[in-house]
């Protein structure tokens, strides 16, 4: 994971001896104890990140995961992932200074090699880019999913449910992909702070209209739907309950994945009050608020439809009417994802930008920014090497999201892979290492406890996707047409 910098903030944080002539505002006041220009992040600008990062796509599965595990596990599950949340992220927002120099991390990795060496950075870096490239892909398929849900919806209603409305996603992939595209070339992390909040209220409006007709739903029905165990045998097999309760785990665990951004959203925070203080009442501010709508969606949406719950509760065989409500509640799900994915990518994109700057640092087509005045705007700086790589992960996602559209398994596989490593394992040997905790200590076993149990929960999770990609893959035909 990369830092979140142009080409100029980047030869300042190599070069000790900083040229303040560098900073574009110029004045001390402009910069940071670390050569950097002047942090301007709060507790709100933090929440807005956190929420956004929170509030994704993995609600719209919650109901389903609900429906897997029933009235008494469903709400448990979730309250016990957002506290396991809320702790680990306290124990990573502490790692963001050395204790001893108050030297920044920049980076989550840059967290993991100050605390527990280069070896641990490289198996945190590689679980953290499959994670991130997983998170866009899925985010692509959930955006395109959204888009077509309008399209069909709009269909059913002039054909007054006559017209069976068959669409296929995929242009509405490559449509996503486009305005990725365009968006990918806004140089740097600080500069997505506007992104970031309309995403948060884009997701607060389709969690809210998610979570509105539910309730409708119920009311209408005259009863609530839905067991204490969840989906009944019966409706599936024993072997299938498993494998769906296992894979609801992970639909969950995706829900409160955000860790792997934690340390480059504390990076944009200002100081004082310490960068720890206001980013641990941000993590409380969004987990409670995040906890009681997804809370909230997966509980209503369970009553709403039982066992029937559907694997997208916007989209997938869930709510049909109002009609322009539920084109709505899709079209703020495309708006918020369009910014999500944004949050996810820049890690990768700095990552890379920064790599090939340290090989090539003379080649002027990594290097150099072009300087293209836009009236009204100021100037933008085009930077050639950003704009063909950035473009060529637009274009990967984007194709392999075309390929494999299974949101419910992709959700649920990448809720397993990335929530043990990098919310759970990281930040309590972090913790560890950094306040020297004993060998075989009660903390020390309580810690390790936790995170051998998200470990095997993480396992279980990962193992029932990869057998609903596998059921998938049998019926499914890439790039046909979706009934």
């Amino acid at each position: 994971m990369g830092d979140h910098t142009t080409t100029r903030n980047l030869q300042l944080h190599h070069n000790p001896v900083f040229d303040v002539s560098l900073i574009v505002q110029g004045g001390s006041k402009y910069i940071d104890d670390d050569g950097r220009p002047k942090r301007t992040g709060t507790v709100w600008t933090s929440s807005a990140h956190i929420i956004t990062a929170v509030i994704g796509s993995g609600v719209l599965s919650l109901a389903w995961a609900v429906a897997q595990l029933g009235w008494i596990a469903g709400p448990v599950v979730m309250v016990m992932f957002s506290f396991i949340t809320y702790y680990t992220s306290t124990l990573l927002a502490a790692c963001y200074r050395d204790p001893v120099t108050g030297k920044r991390n920049y980076t989550y990795s840059d967290a993991v090699r100050s605390n527990l060496g280069e070896l641990q950075v490289k198996f945190c870096g590689s679980v953290q880019n499959v994670v991130l490239t997983g998170v866009t892909i899925g985010y692509t398929i959930a955006a395109a999913i959204s888009m077509v849900a309008i399209k069909r919806s709009n269909c059913y209603h002039k054909s007054g449910g006559k017209n069976p409305c068959h669409i296929n996603n995929n242009p509405y992939m490559i449509a996503f992909g486009i305005s990725e595209i365009l968006l990918s070339q806004i140089p740097n992390f600080d500069k997505l702070s506007w992104l970031s909040i309309v995403a948060a209220v884009m997701s607060f409006t389709y969690s809210g209209i998610g979570l509105a007709l539910g309730i409708a739903e119920v009311a209408a029905n005259g009863k609530i739907k839905g067991n204490v165990t969840g989906i009944t045998i019966g409706t599936v097999n024993p072997i299938e309950k498993m494998w769906r309760t296992f894979q609801a785990l992970g639909d969950v665990a995706f829900a409160y994945s955000y860790s792997i951004i934690l340390i480059e959203i504390q990076d944009t925070i200002k100081s004082p009050p310490s960068e720890y203080k206001t980013m641990k009442k941000a993590t409380l501010f969004s987990l409670i608020v995040t906890s009681i709508f997804y809370i909230l969606c997966g509980c209503m949406g369970y009553a709403a439809f039982g066992d029937l719950s559907p694997g997208n509760l916007l989209t997938d065989k869930g709510f049909h009417n109002p009609f322009w409500l539920i084109d709505i509640a899709n079209a703020a799900i495309v708006i918020h994802l369009v910014g999500a994915y944004q949050v996810f990518a820049q890690p990768i994109f700095a990552l890379v930008e920064k790599t090939a700057a340290e090989f090539f640092p003379n080649s002027q087509f990594i290097t150099e920014d072009i300087r293209i005045p836009i009236p009204g705007f100021g100037a933008y700086n085009l930077n050639l090497f950003r704009l063909v790589w950035r473009t060529f992960y637009v274009i990967i996602t984007t194709l392999i999201s075309m390929i494999l559209p299974f949101f419910n398994d992709v959700v649920g596989f990448l809720g397993a892979l990335g929530y043990w490593p990098l919310t759970v394992y990281f930040p309590v040997e972090m913790y560890i290492a950094q306040k020297k905790v004993p060998k075989w200590s009660t903390r020390w076993i309580c810690l390790q406890i936790l995170s051998l149990s998200v470990l095997v929960i993480a396992l279980a999770a990962a193992a029932g996707s990869v057998i609903g990609v596998v059921q998938d893959l049998k019926i499914y035909k890439p790039f046909k047409t979706s009934s």
